[in-house]
C-alpha cells in the first residue's frame, strides 16, 4: 500500500481521492479546508457519469490543514489547489512538509501537481532543492476533466477524465526519453491510477503537453472570462424551433462580424502561441507541437459548443462569476513572459493578459478588504472544470 497526501479537496481533488482510494492500492490522506467539517461530518457525494453515484463517501484519513497531515511518511503528494502565485505559492501550502522538523524525520515524497498552466513546477522544485535532501521528485501533469463542486461535499462530473504524466525536469524540456527510474516512477503511479478507473497517459516529456493544453485556456477560457460568455456565443446558432430554448447563441444580426473579427482573433492568438512553442525548441511534429495543434483545437472546440447542449463553463469564467482569483499568471502571464523570454512578440496574448489583470486586481482587491474584515481569510478554492 502506498501513503498517499491529497492536499485540497475541491472538486479535482476530491475525484482523485476517490481514485486513489478505488484503486485499492493506496491509502488516501486528504486535506480540506474550507469545507473539512461538511466532509468529516456527512462525506462526499460524487454525481459521476464515469464512477456512478456514490453517497457518504471519505478518504481514509481527513486533516484540516497541510500542518496536521504531516506526521508520518508519504508516497506521493498529489496537489490540486489552484495555482494563484499571487496569493499563495505551492511552498508556502505545502511549507510544514519542507521545514526542518518534518525533512528531519521523513524523507521527500514525490510531489504529483495537478495544476492548469505552466512552469508550475518551478518554485516546489527550488524549494525542495534547497533543503539538501535529494534531486526533487516532481511529476508534471496535463489533465482534462469535466467536475465542478456544486456543494460543500457535492461534486458533479460528467464523463471527462484523462491524465497526461511526466516527470518535470527542471529547465529542460528537450529531453524525449524516460531514464529507466523515470520510467518505472511513472509506471508505478500511473498502475494505481489506472486500477482506480483513471485515464492515463505516460509521456517522456511533459512541457509540451502542457503547453499545448494551455492553447485552449489562454484563448478560449481568456475570451469567455473576459465577454462573461460561454463559448457557444462563438460558434452556437439559434434555436431551430420555439420548442428549443438555450442562450448564449450567435444572433444572425452581427454574426458575420463574429466571424470576420473575433474568430480570426482567437486564431490569431494560436498562431502567437505556436511560434513560441516552435521557438522553445519543441518541434513541428507530431511528438512535439505540430502546427495543426491550432487548427484541430479550433475545430474541436467549435464543433463541441455548436451542439443545443452545450453547457460547459471554463474555470476562469467560473471564477470571476464568484469573484474568485483566477489563474491568470501561470495560464497567461507565464506565456507573456516566456515570449519576451524567447524574442517571439505576442500581441493577442499580450492584449488578453493586459484585461485580465485589471478583473483579477479588482477580484484581489475586494479578497483583500474582505480579509481585514475578517481576519480569516478564506482560502483558494482549488480549480472545478480543468
Amino acid at each position: 500500500m502506498k501513503e498517499v497526501l491529497l492536499v485540497g479537496f475541491g472538486a479535482v481533488g476530491a475525484l482523485y481521492s476517490l481514485v486513489f482510494k478505488r484503486s485499492g492500492l493506496a491509502r488516501v490522506t486528504a486535506v480540506a479546508r474550507s469545507n473539512y467539517s461538511i466532509v468529516r461530518d456527512q462525506g462526499v457525494h460524487f454525481k459521476s457519469q464515469k464512477f456512478g453515484e456514490i453517497r457518504d463517501w471519505k478518504p481514509d484519513r481527513l486533516c484540516g490543514s497541510v500542518a496536521s497531515a504531516a506526521d508520518q511518511a508519504y508516497d506521493y503528494v498529489i496537489v490540486t489547489t489552484k495555482a494563484v502565485p499571487e496569493l499563495k505559492r505551492t511552498p508556502e501550502i505545502l511549507s510544514p512538509l519542507l521545514s526542518p522538523e518534518y525533512t528531519k524525520r521523513f524523507s521527500q515524497p514525490t510531489y504529483v501537481l495537478l495544476q492548469n498552466g505552466l512552469n508550475v513546477e518551478r518554485d516546489l522544485h527550488d524549494a525542495i532543492h534547497k533543503l539538501d535532501k535529494g534531486k526533487p521528485s516532481i511529476i508534471g501533469t496535463a489533465l482534462y476533466v469535466g467536475t465542478n463542486l456544486a456543494a460543500g461535499n457535492v461534486v458533479e462530473h460528467n464523463n471527462v477524465e484523462r491524465l497526461s504524466l511526466g516527470v518535470y525536469r527542471h529547465d529542460d524540456h528537450t529531453t524525449t526519453e524516460n531514464s529507466a527510474d523515470e520510467a518505472s516512477l511513472l509506471q508505478d503511479l500511473g498502475s494505481i491510477l489506472q486500477q482506480g478507473g483513471s485515464a492515463i497517459t505516460i509521456v517522456p516529456e511533459i512541457q509540451r503537453v502542457k503547453f499545448s493544453k494551455n492553447f485552449w485556456n489562454l484563448c478560449f477560457a481568456s475570451f469567455a472570462t473576459l465577454t462573461g460568455y460561454t463559448l457557444p456565443s462563438l460558434f452556437r446558432g439559434p434555436p431551430a424551433s420555439h420548442g428549443e430554448q438555450y442562450e448564449p447563441y450567435v444572433y444572425p444580426i452581427t454574426a458575420e462580424l463574429v466571424q470576420q473579427h473575433s474568430l480570426p482573433a482567437i486564431k490569431a492568438t494560436m498562431k502567437e502561441l505556436l511560434s513560441l512553442g516552435h521557438a522553445m525548441g519543441f518541434p513541428d511534429s507530431s511528438d512535439g507541437l505540430p502546427s495543426s495543434t491550432a487548427t484541430t483545437i479550433f475545430e474541436n472546440t467549435a464543433g463541441l459548443h455548436r451542439v443545443p447542449d452545450s453547457s460547459h463553463v471554463p474555470s476562469m469564467l467560473l471564477d470571476a462569476r464568484r469573484s474568485q482569483p483566477m489563474e491568470v499568471e501561470v495560464i497567461v502571464g507565464e506565456v507573456v513572459r516566456m515570449g519576451k523570454q524567447y524574442k517571439v512578440d505576442m500581441p493577442h496574448v499580450e492584449m488578453l493578459y493586459a484585461l485580465l489583470l485589471v478583473k483579477q486586481n479588482q477580484i484581489l482587491g475586494r479578497i483583500a478588504a474582505l480579509s481585514r474584515q475578517e481576519p480569516c481569510l478564506r482560502e483558494v478554492n482549488e480549480s472545478t472544470w480543468a
